[in-house]
């Protein structure tokens, strides 16, 4: 932890040119909250707009400071520990939709400082009302947090590295995942709550009501997100912290420092909307890291991530997008890569895939430096429109993901069945890949393919596309509808732990014969699935393969469990 001494050298550090839309706040700066308020009355209506915004708190205490998120907002603390931030008053997600609703409370964020919720709704509790594309990191929440707003909906979250000393109300949230945290207590459930590396998980087991709760008591491989700070010689940096196998509970206790590596500033390239892809590429092809600051980047070709060990980051959602069918980012067959923290939109020609992670046919391995991918979010449609065959494909093995949504837009512009096609969300090659926290929607085919060996998945949720316009417009070569997690034939080894898949389908008469495709092995096992029927159409027949019962809207149960299979 800083010293006082320490924070008063910090903030006077020489501070980086991270453009407009980069608020640094110092604790003794005036208007504090006028700067606050003036970014939320932006970005709360912002659903898809362009304006992007990063704030940065400077070492120090924050009295009586509210600060509310709205969409494309990330709150970062620059300490070298999340208690060298203290914010005394309430940080807020509000709901965007009417009655209290919260299902498209979207793509913001808050890392890396304490909050003491004096300010809150309550019983010094503060409200973090929020659905997919949330991250939540690095956080120390002296007292209690609820994760709707009043008796409205929320549709899932993350937590990570993250101390609430009181408790967590998850309320109505519909699924959640918490990984490597603490809290004094948890109360809720609902379909699919998912607890791994926790200290406090609470008790009761799936599928029983009211404790649907999936716990695996300790994480088997994660390296936690770099993330900004301000070092003890008043300089910024980014810290990359270290793996850690098979850990519980948060990286940052007894005021350590967690183990890791150090990266000046000055290493990396300050990305700033208007950069080419000829520049930024340039740039990594010199050796250097990439911090992407808030706002679009316009690429018209794709950025080439090829140098082992390389730091790809972004504050403040800043959003790739290319409209001449070109990939927007790639990356070698090497080692100990970092990609955290982007925003991927995809553009108005099909340009096959958004990201891959080394080339099809990689055959490096990995196991000791893997790549990490941290808070990745595509996006097909919505703000404009869009289109692609895959979104996601990786095919180096040893590949970490953790958290990502990756979301074909049920609402908003260039929104319908042929005007924001998309075939599958991800599309795994690689072998031994583990993912924690994967949310995948609304895809016309397989949402999930995984094809590689060894594969493991903690927490996954998926609603299926709301939009086929009859039945036969939507059938795979096994039945009725496409599956939203397929595993291929080949595969002898796979795992996964909390699924959720959910079907809103708008038209009369369309079902979808099951969930899950896998191939019926002893190697291939899956814990704790739930499938969901949200309206008073179709349904679900089957959870895996042909295991499982039907949720229908009409004629049955609308919800189904499994516990295990096979």
């Amino acid at each position: 932890m800083l010293t006082a001494a320490l924070v008063t050298q910090a903030v006077a550090g020489d501070v980086p040119d991270f453009g407009p839309h980069v608020h640094i706040l110092d604790p003794a700066a005036p208007g504090l909250q006028q700067r606050i308020d003036d970014i939320y009355a932006a970005q709360q209506p912002n659903h898809f707009g362009p304006r992007r915004d990063a704030i940065l708190l400077k070492p120090g205490t924050y009295e009586n400071l509210r600060i509310p998120v709205g969409f494309y907002t990330q709150v970062l603390g620059l300490g070298a520990h999340p208690d060298d931030v203290h914010v005394i008053g309430d940080l807020r997600s509000t709901a965007f939709l009417d009655n209290d609703n919260a299902t498209q409370n979207f793509w913001r964020g808050a890392e890396n400082f304490s909050v003491t919720p004096t300010l809150g709704i309550g019983d010094n509790t503060m409200q973090w009302a929020v659905s997919q594309a949330i991250p939540f990191r690095r956080m120390h929440v002296r007292g209690n947090i609820r994760l709707n707003q009043r008796n409205g909906w929320a549709s899932g979250g993350w937590f990570s590295d993250v101390l609430v000393d009181g408790r967590v109300d998850s309320a109505t949230q519909q699924q959640w995942i918490s990984r490597n945290s603490r809290w004094g207590s948890w109360t809720g459930s609902n379909w699919n709550m998912v607890f791994v590396g926790v200290q406090g998980a609470p008790e009761g087991e799936f599928p029983t009501p009211g404790m649907r709760y999936t716990r695996v008591e300790k994480t088997p491989l994660v390296r936690e997100k770099p993330y900004l700070f301000i070092g003890a010689n008043g300089r910024y940096a980014v810290r990359v912290p270290a793996l850690r196998r098979d850990s519980a509970g948060i990286s940052w206790a007894k005021g350590a420092m967690a183990p890791g590596r150090t990266l000046p500033i000055g290493q990396f390239h300050i990305a700033r909307p208007g950069d080419t892809a000829a520049a930024l590429n340039a740039q990594l092809a010199a050796g250097r890291h990439l911090l992407f600051t808030p706002g679009e980047y316009l690429l018209t070709e794709t950025l080439e991530v090829n140098r082992a060990g390389t730091v790809v980051l972004g504050i403040g959602f800043p959003t790739l997008r290319s409209d001449n069918g070109q990939p927007l980012l790639r990356t070698a067959d090497v080692s100990g890569l970092t990609i955290s923290g982007l925003f991927l939109d995809a553009g108005q020609a099909d340009s096959g895939v958004l990201m891959e992670v080394a080339p099809q046919g990689a055959k490096q391995r990995h196991r000791a430096d893997p790549i990490v991918l941290h808070d990745l979010f595509f996006r097909v449609g919505g703000a404009a429109t869009g289109q692609v065959t895959t979104a996601l494909r990786i095919n180096a093995h040893d590949t970490l993901v953790d958290h990502t949504w990756i979301w074909r837009a049920d609402h908003g512009a260039g929104v319908g069945w042929t005007s924001n096609p998309a075939a599958h969300g991800l599309w795994v090659n690689g072998e031994d890949v583990t993912i924690y926290g994967l949310f995948v929607e609304h895809f016309q085919k397989a949402q999930v393919v995984w094809q590689g060996n060894g594969g493991r998945v903690y927490f996954y949720q998926s609603e299926l596309p709301y939009d086929p316009p009859t039945q036969s417009a939507w059938r795979s070569a096994t039945g009725r509808g496409h599956v939203a997690y397929q595993v291929a034939d080949s595969v002898t080894r796979h795992e996964a732990w909390g699924l959720g898949v959910y079907s809103v389908f708008l038209k009369p008469d369309v079902v979808l014969d099951r969930a899950i495709e896998a191939p019926p092995r002893p190697g291939v096992r899956f814990h704790h699935m739930i499938t969901v029927c949200l309206v008073d159409k179709g349904g679900i027949e089957r959870i895996v393969n042909d295991a499982g019962e039907p949720a229908r809207c009409k004629g049955g149960s609308n919800t189904a469990t499994l516990k295990a299979y096979p």
